[in-house]
């Protein structure tokens, strides 16, 4: 590290009850806690993370451009510079909440590598994508309207090179309701077992209802074929958290 930044605060969003439950967004007062949100909620968030650094140096050649599509804070952007720093990557992060863009830019700064990354605030329907190499896009997809999700998709796979590699990790739902419910079940005793109440973790699902909504991986994979991908697996689950690794 290079230069300090400003601690985050614990997530205590929706430890109070809430007359009116208000729609979720990426706002600045979830960037102050983000980092202990999404540990918290998200199982094997900093696995993930740090495979996909892995997964940039091991599948990038030399000098290669990467974007970090829905990037918040950067943790992948900075997880790739770590991990690729041999290969001089050029990583370019975009997000389309100011708060985050402006929270992002501190917190790369206080690292030694992350002058190889660039940031931009833009929404990732209309934004434009440079001949690239390899593209996350790390639990944002779930929160774009469904119907715009596909073109995005397409986007993705017209601006990547040959061999290019997508990465793309989402929350999911089931069609088997039954096995949904369990899963859902073992993430809510996940976040109970992070420290968050039976009361927090309702008033959270309310927030997300109608924002976050979600797809089986079966319309992902169909999606990303759709495109033109043709290999494409599930590289990683835990509970309804999975992401998806597809090669062009």
């Amino acid at each position: 590290m290079t230069k300090s930044k400003k601690p985050f605060s614990h997530d205590t969003l929706y430890a109070t009850e809430k007359p009116k439950v208000e729609k979720f967004s990426f706002n600045q007062q979830v960037v102050d806690v983000f980092p202990d949100m999404i540990n918290r909620s998200v199982p094997s968030y900093q696995n993930i993370i740090d495979c996909v650094g892995k997964m940039a140096n091991l599948l990038c050649n030399s000098n290669p451009i990467i974007y970090d599509l829905g990037c918040s804070l950067g943790n992948v952007s900075l997880s790739i510079a770590k991990h690729a720093q041999s290969k001089n990557p050029k990583i370019k992060g975009i997000d389309n909440s100011s708060a985050m863009i402006e929270r992002c830019q501190q917190h790369i700064d206080a690292f030694s590598f992350g002058n190889s990354i660039s940031l931009k605030q833009a929404d990732l329907v209309s934004v434009a994508l440079s001949p690239c190499n390899m593209v996350v896009i790390n639990f944002t997809l779930q929160f774009i309207e469904p119907t715009k999700r596909q073109n995005i998709i397409n986007k993705v796979y017209r601006a990547l090179e040959p061999k290019g590699v997508f990465v793309l990790s989402e929350k999911i739902e089931l069609s088997n309701a039954v096995l949904n419910n369990v899963l859902v079940d073992l993430h809510h005793e996940f976040k109970r077992e992070n420290g968050y109440s039976d009361l927090e973790i309702s008033q959270k699902r309310s927030a997300l209802e109608e924002v976050m909504r979600l797809d089986t991986v079966k319309i992902h994979q169909e999606r990303l074929c759709e495109a033109g991908f043709s290999n494409v697996c599930v590289w990683y689950q835990h509970f309804n958290f999975v992401s998806i690794l597809a090669i062009k």
